[in-house]
Formats: C-alpha cells, sequence, structure tokens
C-alpha cells in the first residue's frame, strides 16, 4: 500500500528519522551522544490491524479498517518536537492522543501511563500532547513542542489514541478515554 505524501511530510521535516522495521529493538532509536541533552528521533507509522504487533487498533468502530498513523518525535538542544498525522479515522471527531511509558502490547493498557519528562507532573508541557479532530474525510494533525530534550535513558516507547480529547483541567486533567490504538516508537 503506498503510503499518501501527507503521512510524509512529518518523516521529511523531522531529517534523519530512525524507521526500523517491526522487529527492530528500540536501541535502534537515532540517539547521539549519551547526556539528556543529546539528540533523539522516535517515529512510527503504519495501518491499525490486529495482527500488526507495532501498529495495533483496540476499537474497530473508532480506528475503521484502512485507518494509519504516522508520528516523530525529535529532541535536541533542550527542546523535543513532536507531529502526527492520522487518516482512515472517523470524519469530523475527535480524538486525544499521548507518547506512553511502554511499548504496544495485545491489551490496551500494556502501553502503560504517559510518559512524562518530570515524573508525576501531569501537563501538556512534562507530557506530550496530541490531540487532533479529524476532517471530513477522517485524516487528521497534530503537533507539540515540548522545553526539554528526552533523556535517552528513559525514552517513551508508545503513541496511543484516545477515543476523546484530553481532559485539560480538572480532577480528571490528562485523560481521555478509552485507547482506541496504538503505534509502537522505534
Amino acid at each position: 500500500m503506498r503510503m499518501p505524501a501527507y503521512l510524509l511530510i512529518p518523516l521529511a521535516a523531522a531529517g534523519a528519522v530512525a524507521c526500523a522495521g517491526p522487529s527492530a529493538p528500540l536501541q535502534n532509536a537515532s540517539v547521539h551522544g549519551a547526556n539528556p541533552h543529546s539528540r533523539v528521533t522516535l517515529s512510527a507509522s503504519g495501518d491499525f490491524a490486529r495482527n500488526n504487533a507495532d501498529a495495533i487498533v483496540y476499537d474497530r468502530k473508532l480506528a475503521p479498517k484502512g485507518a494509519r498513523a504516522s508520528v516523530t518525535a525529535e529532541s535536541s538542544g533542550g527542546q523535543t518536537r513532536t507531529s502526527l498525522v492520522v487518516e482512515g479515522f472517523l470524519p469530523s471527531r475527535a480524538y486525544g492522543a499521548h507518547l506512553h511509558a511502554n511499548a504496544c502490547g495485545k491489551k490496551p493498557e500494556e502501553s502503560g501511563p504517559h510518559y512524562q519528562h518530570q515524573q508525576g507532573k501531569i501537563d501538556p508541557v512534562s507530557e506530550i500532547w496530541l490531540g487532533f479532530t479529524t476532517d471530513g474525510e477522517g485524516a487528521g494533525r497534530a503537533s507539540s513542542r515540548n522545553p526539554w530534550s528526552f533523556n535517552p535513558d528513559r525514552l517513551p516507547r508508545s503513541l496511543v489514541i484516545h477515543a476523546k480529547p484530553t481532559i485539560t483541567s480538572g480532577p480528571q486533567v490528562g485523560q481521555a478515554g478509552d485507547r482506541v490504538a496504538c503505534l509502537t516508537l522505534r
């Protein structure tokens, strides 16, 4: 299946992207140097399918057959830039999306909690929130810029798309409903 050009834009814009095959370990992520300000690039893309270990769908109603996504996170010099492009989702609908601590698993909860730069701090500065609303064709985009670099010793392992937009205030801040789909980052 040929990837539409607009799905390739975040990958091309990110520069040298580590794009490993499905069985490649996370160590193949592009990491230069050994300090928290080193350059780190993580990415993932694919069709969400029940038999794909790196692009898993948990709710086929909210990520119909043919749904796909591409995400790139590039971190260096005290900044992290993340971009997400989706297509084939339900049209004109809002979703939440976050980077998570663990790789995708057969069960939605296996991807673990949201990745947090400052552990225990739940907000769009410490976490990477990529909520999006699809257009009439089911395509959407989101991007995030955070004022910190990934620590190469503690990287996010997945992107999870959630059923609802992220709650931005109050006692449920950061929550975004059930997990719909997951991409394992490489």
